[in-house]
């Protein structure tokens, strides 16, 4: 579990870089499966707001099932990203990192992807990306993510247990009035 959020932060974007960052990972699209930050900005609201506090994008989460691994990792190096060491994983999924560096202006930022091996349940997004299902996501704050008090994961959570299902919900990227 997360640190709690500092309130007065409320408000605070990530950086545009890191949404456009997105596209350093259209050459894996077919295989890839967002989970995380990326899952919930998929299921919010179309040009909203990339608040920091609502979904993480210091990373992208990914799933790929077992049998297009292959193919994923050869891209992944035919694109310049790298396997990294870290301190997670392999663990009870086949977990990789990769990074690569991109230019963002006169500087270079690391992009980096968190490769869980594992069928999921997922949907896909008008784009065609594709991202875990909502109620699998939520089960996966005790396991692989620790972002579980993001605006989308409360919010997610308050609307299931209601029947209501989140895409496209406003309340994944309001900020709380509580």
């Amino acid at each position: 579990m997360a640190a709690p959020h500092n309130k007065k932060r409320y408000g605070e974007q990530w950086p545009q870089w890191r949404i456009e960052a997105l596209a350093e990972l259209e050459p894996i699209k077919p295989w890839v499966i967002f989970s995380g930050g990326w899952a919930w900005h998929f299921m919010s609201p179309q040009g909203h707001d990339e608040l920091k506090h609502a979904h993480d994008h210091k990373d992208f989460d990914v799933f790929v099932p077992p049998e297009k691994v292959a193919i994923v990792l050869v891209v992944l190096n035919e694109n310049g990203f790298a396997t990294v060491p870290t301190r997670y994983g392999p663990g009870k999924d086949d977990f990789r990192r990769y990074e690569k560096l991109i230019d963002v202006g006169d500087t270079q930022k690391r992009v980096t992807i968190d490769l869980f091996v594992r069928e999921v349940s997922f949907r896909q997004h008008k784009d065609g990306w594709l991202y875990v299902e909502p109620e699998y996501l939520l089960t996966l704050y005790s396991d692989i993510h620790s972002s579980d008090n993001c605006f989308a994961v409360v919010a997610a959570k308050k609307l299931i247990d209601k029947g209501i299902d989140p895409e496209g919900r406003k309340e994944l990227v309001e900020i709380p009035s509580e």
